[in-house]
């Protein structure tokens, strides 16, 4: 089933963390938990957000009267998922949030720049997911949109919105010159750090995955000028 409609009501929720320190770095923040999404990335740690069906989670209302109660103690909400942008009730809950005082946090992989352009206004930051070389997002996502996420990107930079780029890697995945490609792409795009992430196995649906060992990253020095790159 797919997202309908464009009241805040209307957001379906797979879950809501009410405090975390590490969604968006250097803010006590609320993070919302939006169902679905259209890509398939293979190292997915949250498989049971991916369907546009039946929310797991509290209703809006619920979460909107909450952070109500909590103006003055969180600095800002995060919409996460699954894909926060596939949903039409994405933006009018963003602006109910930001009239309540909070600042707006989005995580997405950009699959839909018309909806980031859209949200742009409202938002404060954003951790922008960068799957692989735009070339090759059909191997991770199991999509070919690099040509969207591309866009999304130049229009979050173009905005000047502050953004946290990162990459979940693993070895089977992308290798020393996909690493390389992708940092000369952040370059070329104005970014000065990158956040790469290793894979977690919690949560993964797939077996090979797990199962094979991460070890450390590689060195990749090509396309790094300027490029200030952190492992977390």
């Amino acid at each position: 089933m797919k997202p309908t409609g464009s009241r805040a009501g209307e957001l379906r929720i797979g879950g809501l963390e009410k405090l975390s320190l590490v969604d968006w770095p250097g803010m006590l923040a609320a993070v919302v938990f939006c169902q679905g999404c259209r890509w398939r990335c293979v190292y997915c740690h949250n498989p049971h957000l991916l369907p546009f069906g039946s929310p797991a989670g509290p209703p809006w209302a619920d979460v909107l009267a909450w952070l109500g109660r909590r103006r003055g103690l969180l600095d800002g909400v995060v919409f996460s998922g699954g894909e926060a942008t596939c949903q039409a009730g994405l933006g009018p809950a963003m602006q109910q949030a930001r009239d309540l005082g909070f600042q707006i946090g989005l995580h997405t992989g950009g699959p839909s720049p018309e909806a980031i352009a859209r949200i742009l206004p409202l938002l404060d930051w954003v951790g922008f997911d960068f799957k692989a070389p735009f070339s090759a997002y059909a191997r991770i996502t199991g999509r070919d949109q690099g040509k969207r996420a591309q866009e999304s990107l130049r229009l979050i930079r173009e905005a000047g919105v502050p953004c946290e780029i990162r990459t979940t890697w693993h070895p089977s995945l992308l290798s020393a010159d996909d690493l390389s490609a992708m940092a000369a792409t952040l370059t070329e795009n104005g970014c000065t750090e990158w956040v790469i992430q290793r894979f977690r196995p919690e949560g993964c649906p797939d077996a090979p995955l797990r199962g094979a060992a991460v070890g450390a990253l590689p060195d990749f020095p090509g396309g790094c000028r300027g490029l200030r790159v952190k492992l977390r």
